[in-house]
């Protein structure tokens, strides 16, 4: 039975989660980079100090969360890069699997980790959820193999 279907969504997931992957990295270091910037962080404060809506206990606290936010940017756009790539593993045993048509049910268990992970809703998961239903609904035909029926004209 040929598994094209699913084969062709687990690699369209696997390289929508690789371009996630990537342009998570680029953001996770050059955001990081912009926030931990001198110039960005004085320039921030002066326009929080300037502004006449926030009074000097809010824009304190708004000062310490600036101080905070360079390593929670970092722990959490790596740790979101970490389980893309998690996803992407899961995504490429279950298109290794599905490989002539060896384990569908560990792809499709595999296609449906690979979508949590990488992401509850989104395009790259609902693929990957697609592609786990095919792999558990589509069976190979039944072929029935050929009986001797018994003839009592035919010598035995």
């Amino acid at each position: 039975m040929s598994r094209t279907g699913e084969k062709i969504l687990g690699i369209i997931s696997a390289i929508f989660t690789l371009l996630g992957i990537i342009l998570t990295s680029i953001i996770v270091v050059n955001g990081s980079a912009v926030i931990q910037d001198e110039a960005f962080q004085t320039g921030f404060q002066q326009e929080i100090l300037s502004d006449p809506t926030l009074t000097s206990q809010d824009a304190e606290a708004v000062t310490q969360v600036l101080d905070v936010l360079p390593n929670f940017f970092n722990v959490f756009g790596w740790g979101f890069i970490i389980i893309l790539v998690i996803s992407l593993i899961l995504n490429i045993v279950g298109i290794v699997s599905i490989n002539k048509n060896k384990n569908p049910k560990l792809a499709g268990i595999m296609f449906i980790l690979a979508g949590l992970f990488a992401g509850i809703i989104s395009i790259t998961s609902i693929l990957l959820y697609i592609a786990a239903i095919m792999c558990f609904v589509r069976k190979p035909p039944v072929q029935f193999a050929e009986q001797e029926y018994y003839n009592p004209d035919q010598p035995v």
